[in-house]
């Protein structure tokens, strides 16, 4: 027996788990640390569900760091067929082949004399240009045709259509695909696979119970302060721990999209790069937009911000406007039906187009995904502003295809 061939393992233990994905960047709980690390030992596909925004998809990036792996990603979407996932025929090599070949063609239905003997002639050599020399290989493929090992990233998979979902299946029990003008390729070398799901729709049963499965949610305080600490921001440590416990009274409210880890750390940085010496309501209102993405949810933190910061601030029960004045620097029509008066549209505009924008907001009608699916920690039906419970900021610290004809 060959031991040279022994392949040493990536993690000798959940503490070395955890510690080589700190030194790429990446911290983790003793939880998600354990889960990687059996990932690695039980040679098992990880299926990370949770909301969009908590380091699902940096997490295999990260592993593909600390274990020296390339990484490949498969980023799912609508529509996608197993073409753009497993491997197509390369139509025009095909066919290049097919010209520079033309001679040699017909030389081999030269001694034919009917159309449908040359035909049978010709077909005899599909296996030819229906062979590995003419595949396009697509992620799922690749990674179980690459001769080193690597990681496999199945991003979002639950934007992708059923159909694709089933097609993984084989991948991931089997770790080969089936090709029927080839036969089966298994896997020269195991790949990792991470597979991340923003809980858009359920997945099955069939692709969950090939997987080892974690639901990856918000980390605690502590632990997200230490991930902004190790962003290297800027912020003082003080303004950090402040604007951690802002973020996370934010996430309490019944927002569209609630922010997300990689947005706490943008906005530290905003912060950082403005000089902040302390986190007043009005710095925070006017950066807002850093992690509140929708103009119905600015409303509501602009509302909230000031009892965040201070639980005994006295808000208004009007606010001045929509946080920018009248003048938009635009030219667009602007109905409030709030207040009942609209701004025509400029001359200069261009007319909307009456269809496109049925489309769009077809495509973004409230309630498309599950309230998950944007990060939201999920609608509450509260009172003035949806506020449920603001946490405070505490005192102490606030002063600081398929085959192809030829």
């Amino acid at each position: 027996m060959d031991d040279t061939n022994t392949e040493v393992p990536a993690f000798a233990d959940v503490e070395d788990t955890k510690a080589k994905l700190r030194e790429v960047g990446y911290l983790t709980d003793d939880r998600l640390a354990t889960t990687v690390f059996l990932q690695t030992r039980l040679e098992k596909p990880l299926l990370i569900e949770g909301p969009a925004g908590v380091g699902k998809t940096q997490l295999a990036q990260s592993l593909a760091l600390a274990t020296g792996r390339r990484l490949l990603r498969l980023q799912c979407y609508e529509g996608q067929d197993e073409s753009k996932a497993l491997y197509e025929w390369d139509y025009g090599k095909q066919l290049l082949y097919t010209q520079i070949l033309r001679e040699k063609i017909g030389q081999i239905v030269a001694d034919t004399s009917t159309i449908g003997e040359a035909v049978d002639r010709i077909s005899e050599q599909d296996s030819v240009f229906f062979s590995e020399r003419f595949l396009a290989q697509r992620p799922l493929l690749e990674a179980l045709t690459s001769p080193e090992p690597v990681v496999l990233l199945i991003d979002e998979v639950d934007r992708a259509d059923e159909a694709l979902e089933a097609v993984l299946l084989e991948t991931l029990a089997e770790f080969q695909i089936s090709i029927p003008e080839v036969g089966t390729i298994t896997a020269a070398q195991q790949p990792y696979v991470v597979l991340t799901s923003n809980n858009s729709r359920d997945l099955s049963a069939a692709l969950k119970r090939r997987c080892l499965h974690l639901f990856l949610d918000y980390p605690q305080a502590e632990r997200e302060l230490d991930i902004i600490a190790s962003k290297d921001t800027g912020l003082e440590p003080a303004l950090a721990e402040s604007l951690v416990h802002v973020v996370r009274g934010l996430r309490e409210l019944d927002l569209r999209k609630a922010p997300s880890v990689s947005e706490t750390i943008d906005w530290a940085r905003t912060l950082a790069v403005l000089g902040a010496q302390e986190l007043s309501a009005s710095l925070l209102s006017e950066t807002l937009s850093v992690v509140v993405k929708y103009e119905r949810d600015l409303e509501t933190a602009r509302r909230t911000l000031p009892r965040l910061i201070d639980p005994n601030a006295e808000v208004p029960d009007t606010l001045p406007g929509h946080g920018h004045s009248h003048d938009h620097g635009h030219d667009h029509s602007h109905d409030h039906p709030d207040d009942g008066h609209s701004h025509p549209a400029s001359e200069a505009a261009p007319a909307k187009d009456p269809e496109g924008v049925a489309r769009r907001a077809a495509k973004d009608r409230p309630g498309r995904h599950d309230d998950g699916y944007y990060g939201s920690t999920g609608p509450a039906k509260a009172g003035a502003a949806g506020v449920r419970t603001p946490m405070p900021v505490r005192p102490s610290t606030v002063s600081a295809s398929r085959k192809r004809p030829l």
